[in-house]
């Protein structure tokens, strides 16, 4: 198969003909029809993350049709059309035995414990408990928004944040994750505002639903948007992981506020200061948000067949298998609005 791959941290990425992965006997192998190209992709490229064995495929937001499956899968047959949460849980520890397969004890995590779906094919274990149908009127591009940030950001906004009507609720960060937690934000009825540098990304966060942007190179994040929310918002997510976006987000609370950490943090911002003797002086809440599990599926995919969530908005440009190994490297310049998503191998 073809696959996109690099074969050291930070190195060249290029197209190379590999073997065809082969399914165990709890897992899958899917033709993949779409793959987002994610800021987490980048993290993996980088070194970030200490899972990856080289020479490694990257690649973990997708949807593809099943080829072949292992012995022991019941649920699923070749042919299904289906997708995949980006943490997948073993389906047989403790935290999977609570439901909660996002923070599995064993969790395998296509494009990063694996090879994974910049690629023709894909190898996925555990395909009882991890995949999911889709339903025909969810196209495979849309799908492959779905697998990272948008069900990240449904977890972290909807379970971790708490978020419902009226709600006032700052978003730090107007990438992927970000635009998708304003989405969903507004489908509850929140009242949002949304922080980012680049004029744009704000623009679409307006149009996806904020009522408020803030540009924190022209103006100070926590002094506007207390102002703007009278003395603080109620819930505030980091959707970008910085040292300056977790500070604000927790700073921007008021009092019994929560704080949700979805952007991953990493090199030199991987343990950043914040400021907890606000934390408890007003009694301030701090959760992290994980992915979602593949059983949460079925209320966020209604709410798209519905219309009242529509992730084919954040999709900024369809791309090519080719196109992915020069625009990887470059996610972390901030160039683009919206989702890029592979369709072409």
């Amino acid at each position: 198969m073809r696959a996109a791959i690099f074969e050291k941290f930070q190195g060249k990425i290029s197209v190379q003909n590999v073997p065809d992965p082969k399914p165990k006997d709890d897992g899958v192998v899917l033709k993949v029809t779409a793959t987002g190209l994610c800021r987490s992709d980048w993290h993996g490229w980088m070194g970030h993350d200490q899972d990856i064995v080289l020479p490694h495929v990257p690649g973990h937001e997708l949807a593809g049709v099943i080829v072949e499956k292992g012995k022991k899968v019941k649920n699923f047959s070749v042919g299904d059309r289906v997708t995949v949460p980006f943490v997948c849980g073993c389906g047989t520890c403790e935290q999977c035995n609570t439901n909660n397969h996002q923070v599995c004890d064993h969790q395998s995590q296509p494009g990063f414990t694996h090879w994974g779906s910049f690629a023709e094919y894909v190898a996925l274990d555990y395909a009882d408990t991890n995949l999911v149908k889709l339903p025909d009127n969810i196209s495979d591009v849309t799908a492959a928004t779905l697998g990272c940030r948008f069900i990240t950001s449904y977890r972290a906004v909807v379970a971790q944040g708490g978020v419902k009507k009226a709600t006032t609720l700052a978003i730090h960060g107007c990438g992927g994750v970000g635009l998708s937690a304003i989405m969903i934000g507004k489908a509850l009825g929140a009242n949002i505002i949304a922080v980012d540098i680049n004029p744009d990304n704000l623009k679409l966060a307006k149009e996806l639903g904020a009522s408020m942007t803030v540009n924190p190179l022209n103006e100070n994040v926590v002094e506007t948007i207390k102002e703007y929310s009278k003395g603080g918002v109620e819930v505030s997510v980091d959707a970008l992981g910085s040292q300056e976006t977790c500070f604000n987000s927790i700073a921007n609370l008021k009092k019994r506020g929560r704080h949700v950490q979805v952007g991953l943090v990493t090199g030199d911002h991987i343990h950043p200061k914040i400021p907890m003797d606000k934390v408890i002086a007003n009694e301030l809440e701090i959760v992290g948000s994980h992915g979602m599990q593949a059983h949460k599926y079925p209320e966020m995919l209604n709410l798209i067949q519905q219309g009242k969530l529509q992730p084919d908005k954040l999709i900024h440009q369809t791309i090519s298998l080719e196109d992915a190994t020069t625009l990887l490297p470059k996610m972390n310049e901030f160039n683009h609005t919206g989702v890029l998503v592979i369709d072409s191998f």
